[in-house]
């Protein structure tokens, strides 16, 4: 393994190589707990979610790839859990993905908290803030900008940011756009813990739907997903899925465990 990355976990909690991404192995529990003391310590943290898709993403881009090893990267979705299986003998202690994390998170946390909201169109961002508002009434939920900005509105956004500076910025502007800009961009100047958080705008917002709650016991999401826009993401599910889990074989051929 690699020497620590600066934000990563490995201190307090093992991880496990996935494609090439060290994946923290935390429950969810210790995941709010580990969240809510980088906050109370103002230590300047990035985290993002691992899936399939991502893991695809990182695989075949050595500079996203490079950026997640100053993430804490948490489990997301059932991909990740049998390829926890095939290289370590289990599955990740809990399914992070961040739909359901993030308001966890929120919910639980009962000191004040300033959150910014940056990514996806604004009526849906805007949305997203007032579902959060009533989700966690006792934080101050933000929304920031769109994720539409030209890199000459760059600094704009950057100050907006800055002056507002949340302890959470939750990120949504698609992989790998939101982890590359939080790690190029995002510096403890502007938020102390900065999420890459994919499309949990436009599920809180609700432009988009979850899937019922059966199938998400069932870790079937990613089915309805696919049924909902199969034009889409057909290639990431039809074709990604299957290329994830050919990857992870060849990661168990070639020794398993280590970078």
């Amino acid at each position: 393994m690699t020497s620590m990355p600066q934000n990563a976990a490995s201190a307090e909690f093992p991880e496990r190589d996935i494609l090439g991404t060290a994946v923290t192995a935390i429950s969810r529990d210790e995941a709010i707990a580990l969240l809510a003391g980088r906050i109370a310590e103002r230590q300047f943290t990035r985290v993002t979610f691992l899936n399939a898709h991502n893991a695809n993403v990182a695989a075949a881009d050595p500079d996203f790839r490079l950026a997640l090893r100053d993430f804490i990267v948490l489990a997301d979705g059932v991909g990740v859990d049998i390829a926890s299986k095939l290289l370590y003998g289990e599955a990740f202690p809990d399914n992070l993905n961040g739909t359901d994390f993030v308001p966890q998170f929120l919910v639980r946390h009962r000191e004040r908290l300033k959150v910014g909201l940056i990514g996806a169109r604004a009526e849906h961002g805007r949305a997203a803030a007032a579902r959060l508002a009533v989700l966690a009434p006792q934080h101050e939920v933000v929304f920031l900008h769109d994720g539409f900005f030209s890199a000459a509105d760059e600094s704009a956004v950057l100050e907006q940011v800055a002056a507002f500076h949340p302890d959470l910025l939750l990120v949504a502007m698609g992989v790998p756009r939101q982890e590359m800009w939080i790690h190029r961009a995002v510096a403890p100047g502007h938020a102390t813990v900065s999420m890459a958080v994919g499309a949990l705008f436009d599920f809180l917002s609700g432009a988009v739907p979850r899937a019922p709650v059966w199938m998400r016991r069932l870790r079937l999401e990613w089915l309805f997903r696919l049924g909902l826009e199969p034009g889409r993401l057909w290639r990431r599910y039809v074709v990604g899925n299957p290329l994830f889990l050919a990857r992870v074989a060849l990661q168990r051929l070639r020794g398993g465990r280590g970078r």
